[in-house]
């Protein structure tokens, strides 16, 4: 598709701390929080384009959500015929019109005309932030502030070894043997929560298949005292047990001596509501002793997001958006469509 008069269309590449806003979505003109999407808005409306502003944003994140690589594509056409921005002048002209707000354009890509955000993404990655350890919220360092979940109270009464290793749930089908259970949440159809629409749960075959989501990736990563833990043995262990025994060990450390930092990498094309956060608060929760391992194989098996316990879903601020991944064939804007914009 091919823009014409002066008419270009941009992906950017943005970060965010969610704390004060009510997610990255718009907000409507009444209400006092405001989301991400109206201050980028006004950015873009700032540089007084002639055509109306809109953004469509590629991945959607809630209250207290953060982002260090979402991102959202717009049209933007300036007056009297000028050229279209280039995309470094871009960058620093949106940023200036963002400050003070805690929002940075990192990048942009002036892209074809038919391009789009959220359809085009071939994937997307978040980490989840745990800082175990931390039994008072005074326990957990300034700069990490509303940027993870301390972990408190820590229960004993678990074997940290293979009794601790869930089995994966694959294809439909519940495996127990070893060779599936080391690939347990590495690559795996995440069965909750099953599609809400309107309130309602579907349960027919063709809206169940929509709710299924392919996870490319769940790599835990322990950082203590700034350096990363990644040796060979734990790396090859499921990522349950990781997690599972990182919370164990935890509960013999003295308050605020050493307060461990996890990062729980999540990566597919796409995810349901709340589902990192739900898949990260029934690890930990098994990991306290609130739930079995047989209570998440459970969940999985009734593929009913009604099913989960609420009070299990982990806070929203340790969640980040890092990455948002297109093929790098459609950033790229043909000679030919370049030349007659």
């Amino acid at each position: 598709m091919i823009m014409h008069n002066g008419s270009a269309r941009y992906l950017i590449f943005f970060q965010y701390l969610g704390t004060k806003y009510s997610g990255v979505m718009k907000a409507p003109p009444h209400q006092v929080v405001k989301g991400v999407q109206n201050y980028l808005e006004d950015a873009v409306r700032s540089l007084r384009p002639v055509n109306e502003v809109s953004l469509s944003i590629s991945s959607r994140t809630d209250t207290g959500v953060h982002a260090l690589g979402n991102s959202a594509h717009f049209d933007l056409q300036r007056q009297n015929g000028k050229p279209p921005f280039a995309e470094e002048v871009l960058v620093d002209a949106l940023n200036f019109h963002l400050r003070p707000e805690p929002i940075r354009i990192t990048r942009a890509y002036r892209v074809p005309g038919g391009f789009h955000a959220r359809f085009r993404a071939v994937s997307r990655t978040y980490v989840y932030r745990l800082a175990a350890g931390v039994t008072h919220h005074s326990c957990t360092p300034l700069t990490d502030a509303n940027l993870c979940w301390g972990l408190r109270h820590i229960s004993t009464c678990l074997r940290p070894m293979d009794c601790a290793i869930p089995r994966c749930l694959h294809n439909g089908s519940v495996h127990s043997d070893r060779s599936q259970s080391d690939r347990c949440l590495r690559t795996m159809d995440c069965a909750i929560p099953r599609c809400l629409h309107n309130g309602s749960v579907h349960s027919d075959r063709s809206q169940s298949d929509r709710c299924l989501r392919t996870m490319d990736c769940a790599i835990p990563r322990c950082l203590r005292n700034g350096s990363v833990h990644s040796d060979r043995s734990q790396s090859d262990r499921c990522f349950v047990h990781h997690v599972i025994w990182m919370l164990l060990r935890c509960a013999m450390l003295p308050p605020c001596w050493d307060i461990q930092f996890w990062e729980l990498t999540f990566k597919s094309r796409s995810f349901l509501y709340k589902q990192v956060r739900r898949m990260t608060g029934a690890l930990v929760a098994v990991g306290q002793g609130q739930m079995s391992v047989s209570g998440v194989k459970e969940l999985l098996e009734a593929q009913d997001s009604q099913a989960y316990p609420h009070n299990l879903t982990s806070p929203p601020e340790g969640l980040f958006l890092t990455r948002v991944e297109y093929h790098r064939s459609d950033l790229q804007l043909c000679t030919q469509e370049d030349s007659l914009s």
